[in-house]
């Protein structure tokens, strides 16, 4: 894995290029669960052209493609920020599915969820739990083998 940071902490240079959209319509295209040629009419239907715009140039940056963090590392950074909000629903909901995607079965959300009531309080954490639950639940047997891989 490449980590070799440029002067103050900037990201590799490759990272730094001018196809940052392209980039970003990758990532969103994952998220979404949607082929690229999709994400900007999907995207822009939940939030609007401009702001879907935008966040396609923010998600094409380095926080979404730096060699540092794997894409679990990064699925519970955004779980925990949600859950620490509040956002529940859709939104939570499609990063808990790509977080099983990435490794993270229900054992491992469990246990996280469970670290983050200690820390966020039990309002917000049992209601990304429910979401969980509500993942795992509607499986199909066919995805149940992914209950009990991968700890936290």
């Amino acid at each position: 894995m490449n980590t070799r940071r440029e002067p103050h902490g900037a990201p590799p240079a490759s990272l730094a290029s001018d196809d940052r959209r392209e980039r970003g319509i990758s990532v969103y295209a994952e998220i979404l669960d949607v082929p690229e040629s999709e994400v900007l009419a999907t995207f822009s239907a939940r939030v609007g052209l401009p702001f879907a715009e935008e966040q396609l140039q923010a998600a094409g940056g380095a926080s979404w493609a730096h060699p540092a963090l794997t894409g679990r590392d990064r699925d519970v950074a955004v779980i925990t920020a949600l859950t620490a909000q509040g956002v529940s629903g859709d939104r939570l909901a499609t990063h808990l599915r790509q977080a099983r995607q990435h490794g993270l079965g229900e054992d491992a959300l469990t246990a996280l969820m469970t670290l983050l009531a200690s820390y966020l309080g039990y309002p917000r954490a049992s209601l990304a739990m429910e979401a969980v639950q509500d993942l795992f639940n509607t499986d199909s047997p066919s995805t149940g083998s992914m209950r009990n891989s991968s700890s936290a």
